[in-house]
């Protein structure tokens, strides 16, 4: 297999020592090794995209630091939205990474700076006399709701490292908020599972929870279903990632919580995992040979963020038996090369820019700003894998599209 190009300035077992606390990370785009392994470079990746953002919010300047561009025609209060779409989809996405904890390898030490780092911007985030407050109410627009669902998202993916240590203080500060997104009416669409995603977040931490809004969204996800692995986005069927982006890794989630409080049976869980996992063998097989798949449907600025179902799957190996660990990491490393490695992806001070390959404003839809940018990082899920796990080390492998038309041998489709 042909190895890459890194988004790095200095090799990943120096950066717990070259970086300083309180600085950024190196933000020189790429050089060419061959020594680093694909985790390393997911690794790297992550904190470049992540960094920012907490450590702005953690010190309280991210309203002060984080740059506000917008989609054309965009239509939000985006000074009301933005700060809580990057924070809520940034802990979404690093969440498992940091759930491994602080260890002494170099990159355990790098962790466990991000883990402190989310910790403090999550109390900078409900700190109602802070400069960095978040708007949780539906005062202004309906999106805290959605972002308000990533953080809690984040929180269910991490409870060791990001909910359990928090002072109590602040985990009454974040429960108000999350209770005050109550508020905000969902659509009759993946916007539900917004709704369900909070009152879930609740029920895991012993909280009260409006059990109401998580069983109305499963029960219409489940008549929503179209076939094969693919549900609709409320009543009808879109060309689009949203499957990814929201629906499939929330339900699943959703229903493993309820599972494991006695709210649900197994065989809602496990029906939703089967679909999963067909959805995974669709998006693998979406991977050309090079890296890319189809820019289709709304939202493309958030980027690789459709792959969350076959992330997830591999976080929680429950890969489906068509997939192999290395295949999956090796297509979803190249997407990354793809996408990430596209000069204007970042400013000059290594914020995020409107986008789906470089920056690319006119793809954004009208919702779309700075932090809603940030959903990117749900990408990265399986670096809560240790090290040491099967998807890291096992030797490279060519994924579908490559044997295909390379005329290799190759399984065979087939619907679920």
């Amino acid at each position: 297999m042909n190895r890459r190009r890194f988004i790095q300035a200095v090799p990943l077992a120096g950066l717990a020592t070259a970086v300083k606390p309180g600085d950024m990370l190196p933000t020189s785009m790429t050089t060419q090794t061959q020594a680093h392994t694909d985790r390393a470079y997911w690794v790297s990746l992550m904190v470049r995209i992540a960094e920012p953002v907490l450590l702005h919010l953690s010190k309280g300047q991210l309203k002060k630091e984080m740059p506000l561009e917008v989609a054309p025609a965009y239509g939000k209060p985006v000074e009301k939205v933005t700060y809580l779409e990057a924070f809520g989809r940034t802990i979404a996405g690093i969440a498992p990474w940091l759930e491994l904890g602080a260890d002494e390898t170099p990159e355990g030490q790098i962790r466990g700076r991000m883990i402190k780092l989310a910790r403090e911007a999550t109390a900078q985030a409900v700190d109602p006399a802070g400069p960095d407050y978040m708007n949780f109410t539906g005062l202004y627009d309906a999106q805290p709701l959605v972002d308000g669902a990533f953080l809690a998202h984040g929180f269910l993916r991490a409870p060791t490292q990001l909910w359990e240590p928090l002072p109590d203080k602040v985990k009454q500060q974040v429960v108000a908020a999350f209770k005050s997104l109550r508020s905000i009416t969902p659509g009759y669409n993946n916007w539900l599972l917004f709704a369900a995603m909070i009152e879930t977040a609740l029920l895991r931490f012993g909280e009260d929870w409006d059990a109401m809004r998580v069983d109305y969204a499963v029960k219409k996800h489940q008549e929503w279903y179209k076939g094969d692995g693919v549900y609709g986005d409320g009543p009808d069927f879109h060309f689009d990632y949203y499957n990814g982006f929201v629906i499939q890794p929330m339900l699943v989630d959703i229903l493993k919580v309820l599972v494991a409080n006695g709210k649900a049976g197994k065989a809602a869980y496990d029906q939703a995992l089967v679909r999963m996992q067909r959805y995974g063998v669709i998006q693998e097989r979406l991977i050309s040979p090079e890296g890319t798949f189809p820019v289709v449907g709304r939202s493309m600025a958030y980027r690789n963020a459709g792959f969350q179902p076959l992330v997830q799957l591999a976080l929680h190996d429950q890969l489906p038996a068509e997939l192999t660990p290395a295949q999956v990491r090796c297509a979803l490393t190249a997407v990354k090369q793809r996408i990430f490695e596209a000069p204007g992806t970042f400013d000059q001070k290594g914020w995020m820019q409107l986008g789906f390959c470089g920056h690319q404003p006119e793809i954004a839809d009208v919702y779309t700003s700075t932090g809603s940018s940030y959903l990117c990082t749900v990408g990265f899920l399986a670096l809560g894998l240790p090290p040491g796990h099967i998807f890291w080390t096992s030797a490279p492998e060519e994924w579908t599209a490559q044997k295909a038309w390379k005329g290799k041998p190759v399984l065979k489709d087939h619907a679920l």
